[in-house]
């Protein structure tokens, strides 16, 4: 099962309007208060560091190029190609590489599984965002990535960022600038229960190692100033015979 045309459309509409400046994307927040924290947690349960890493659901590279600057073979992948045109925009030097994915298609995450090998995968924000029937076929292809010997860093946003979320949309001055070309492009983030996300892992046939909760940074700030957070819960988990 693959994306439908509609929400792949609908990525592509987004990241073709989206600025090329960096922090102007809702989400593209300094790997500083992103990959680095979600990295220091990630990193004690790494089989093999050595493996590739593919940064799933990249969009425009801005966390991959941090993980390009610390593992030896960094693949951001995305299902929009305006996304990763983004991305090699602004990785001049191919410090990573990148390839339009469709993690939901099985077949698509095997291809590359056989290319690369066992991988590790780090994917943010991502299944909150996906159609609800692509959520465990999207895990599998994460499964299907890892084989035997990777690890996933898997954080979405818990149930406790909704209510966040609707306050801004129905804000009486309407969303705020980044977070209204979401909602515009039909893309706006839907709910995933918490503890959906360990069931599509065990589904997937992964065990979860370490899960915990973090605030997911954002670059957008209330109309008091203060800087978005949305709570989040991240999970560590691998195929463990």
């Amino acid at each position: 099962m693959s994306v439908t045309s509609r929400y792949r459309e609908a990525w592509e509409g987004f990241w073709r309007e989206a600025p090329e400046e960096p922090g102007s994307v809702f989400w593209d927040a300094d790997p500083k208060v992103t990959a680095a924290l979600h990295l220091a947690l990630f990193e004690p349960h790494l089989a093999d560091p050595g493996l590739a890493l593919v940064d799933l659901g990249c969009g425009n590279g801005t966390q991959t190029r941090y993980f390009a600057d610390r593992f030896p073979h960094v693949v951001g992948a995305d299902l929009s190609a305006a996304a990763l045109d983004h991305a090699r925009r602004a990785d001049p030097a191919g410090q990573a590489t990148y390839r339009l994915l469709d993690a939901a298609e099985k077949g698509a995450a095997e291809t590359l599984h056989a290319e690369l090998g066992d991988t590790n995968v780090y994917m943010r924000g991502v299944l909150h965002q996906c159609e609800p029937d692509d959520r465990q076929p999207l895990v599998d292809g994460i499964a299907a990535l890892l084989g035997e010997r990777g690890r996933v860093f898997l954080v979405e946003l818990s149930e406790a960022a909704r209510p966040v979320l609707g306050g801004l949309a129905q804000s009486p001055e309407g969303p705020p600038p980044k977070l209204a070309p979401i909602f515009r492009h039909g893309i706006a983030p839907g709910e995933v229960a918490d503890d959906a996300v360990p069931g599509y892992l065990r589904t997937a046939g992964l065990t979860v190692l370490a899960s915990g909760e973090l605030p997911l940074v954002t670059t957008e700030s209330a109309p008091d100033g203060t800087r978005i957070e949305l709570p989040s819960k991240w999970q560590v988990a691998a195929r463990v015979e």
